[in-house]
């Protein structure tokens, strides 16, 4: 089963694990892309930039999934698209702790928000960002 296919406001367990891992994923990608963009001088170097990336990412997708579930719970409105701008905006709080800084954490707030936001509406209403080609 995939995230989509949980009802909205129940497993979190399930939907928190995957976006955790969805999110240790994209660090890992990421992460990799960094260290061969940005060779490190040593292999720890490399394996402490690798660790820091990944981790970070399993951590935000770990808050998107747990605190989208849970507003929607709280809020008694599992199909709002507002739990996922208030999952985004969490994550992107805590990207803003762990950088120490209110700046990049209240513009990923509102971006990361907004991301989410936008993603489940167009989920819910079928937007498509490609078609099938015509042949």
């Amino acid at each position: 089963m995939g995230y989509w296919d949980l009802q909205e406001g129940k497993d979190c367990i399930e939907k928190t694990w995957i976006t955790t891992k969805l999110g240790t994923a994209l660090g890992l990608v990421g992460s990799a892309y960094h260290i061969v963009a940005f060779q490190p001088d040593s292999a720890v170097a490399a394996l402490q930039r690798a660790t820091n990336g990944t981790v970070t990412m399993a951590a935000l997708g770990a808050v998107f999934g747990i605190t989208t579930c849970l507003s929607a719970q709280a809020r008694d409105a599992p199909e709002d698209p507002f739990n996922y701008f208030i999952g985004g905006c969490a994550s992107g709080a805590f990207l803003g702790a762990k950088t120490h800084s209110v700046v990049t954490g209240t513009s990923a707030c509102l971006g990361l928000g907004a991301l989410a936001f936008f993603t489940k509406v167009g989920k819910v209403e079928g937007w498509k960002l490609s078609t099938e080609p015509k042949l």
